[in-house]
């Protein structure tokens, strides 16, 4: 900084205005000290300005299987938003989700300096795990279910199923069928309810579902079950599957099976990956907003480190933002065959 005033021509504290933006500082002063930092390629030293400010600008998140889509994209608009909002990010990839991993977890991110952690916490034991976690760290759960008095950020997956289910009712089908998720994911357990509320909401008859795992073998295979129901003589023209992969491997069996989709069997997904619009046929899916995810989850985390919450401290306090599901209808579903 030193050297970026000497060769503006100005004190270092108006290095430090024009590099923090205050507005009391003359245009041609900053045109000027701007042009010194790029000849000069400076950067700002953080932990110069941590021991300054006592902030250091980092934010941990603990995190569990971003190999799937969902998880991915929450990652990356937290990422987003917490870049534009000048902050860094220090991941921990989670494979223990034991409260002694948790524990394990958020103890190397208090190390690292974090102000506060967002938790992708997918799962009923990981939020368990960190709603007892002790010590001093702000905390904020995405898709951290209800009851765990931490302050979560969640889409609202119940909405999305209810309205994927009342879409295909309302094109003829006389019921829906359903193929879940992974059944230890809080996320297949509300889409799961949301299924089930809108079948009995409308009077339909509600099936037994079929547990899947996330993955197009368990979508093929459970697809292939559903045929088989159909060719035992079941009613099957309508089914909801919990995420767009599983939809793939349920299309497959229908193909194999020489069934129309959705001339025969209509399909919705849920999740609407990029490659969903470019099946044949485009899926029909549920589309989660994974970058106001991001920024929800950031404003409220800011919120919990200017309050001085921790994550466990404050249970009646605790913040909840509800991010709306929106169904996607393109070519997968239509009116069931005469």
């Amino acid at each position: 900084m030193a050297d970026v005033a000497r060769l503006a021509g100005v004190s270092h504290q108006t290095v430090s205005r024009v590099i923090n933006g205050h507005p009391n500082v003359r245009q041609e002063t900053v045109l000027r000290v701007q042009r010194a930092i790029d000849e000069l390629g400076y950067h700002r030293n953080s932990t110069a300005r941590a021991l300054v400010t006592r902030r250091t600008n980092v934010l941990g998140v603990l995190a569990f299987d971003t190999t799937l889509f969902g998880p991915a994209q929450t990652l990356a608009g937290i990422e987003r938003a917490a870049r534009e909002a000048g902050y860094f990010l220090s991941m921990v990839s989670l494979d223990d989700v034991s409260p002694a991993g948790v524990v394990a977890a958020a103890d190397f991110l208090i190390q690292q300096s974090v102000e506060g952690c967002i938790a992708i916490a997918p799962q009923r034991g990981l939020v368990d795990a960190l709603a007892s976690l002790p010590g001093p760290l702000p905390l904020v759960a995405v898709e951290g279910g209800e009851g765990s008095g931490l302050p979560v950020v969640c889409v609202d997956q119940v909405q999305g199923a209810e309205e994927a289910v009342r879409h295909l009712l309302a094109l003829g089908h006389h019921t829906v069928h359903h193929i879940e998720g992974d059944p230890l994911w809080l996320e297949s357990e509300a889409r799961a309810f949301g299924w089930r509320r809108a079948l009995e909401e409308a009077g339909a008859p509600v099936p037994e579902p079929l547990q899947g795992d996330w993955s197009p073998r368990s979508g093929y295979d459970l697809g292939r079950a559903l045929v088989g129901r159909r060719a035992a003589g079941e009613r099957v023209t309508a089914i909801f599957v919990g995420n767009d992969q599983m939809a793939i491997g349920v299309l497959r069996a229908l193909h194999e099976a020489g069934l129309g989709v959705p001339g025969d069997v209509s399909v919705v997904g849920f999740d609407d990956i990029p490659e969903a619009e470019y099946l044949t046929p485009s899926l029909s899916t549920v589309y989660q907003d994974f970058a106001q995810v991001g920024r929800e989850s950031l404003a409220l985390l800011l919120g919990e480190i200017g309050a001085g919450r921790t994550g466990s401290a404050d249970p009646a306090g605790a913040g909840r933002r509800v991010v709306p599901a929106e169904l996607r209808q393109r070519g997968s579903s239509g009116p069931p065959p005469p």
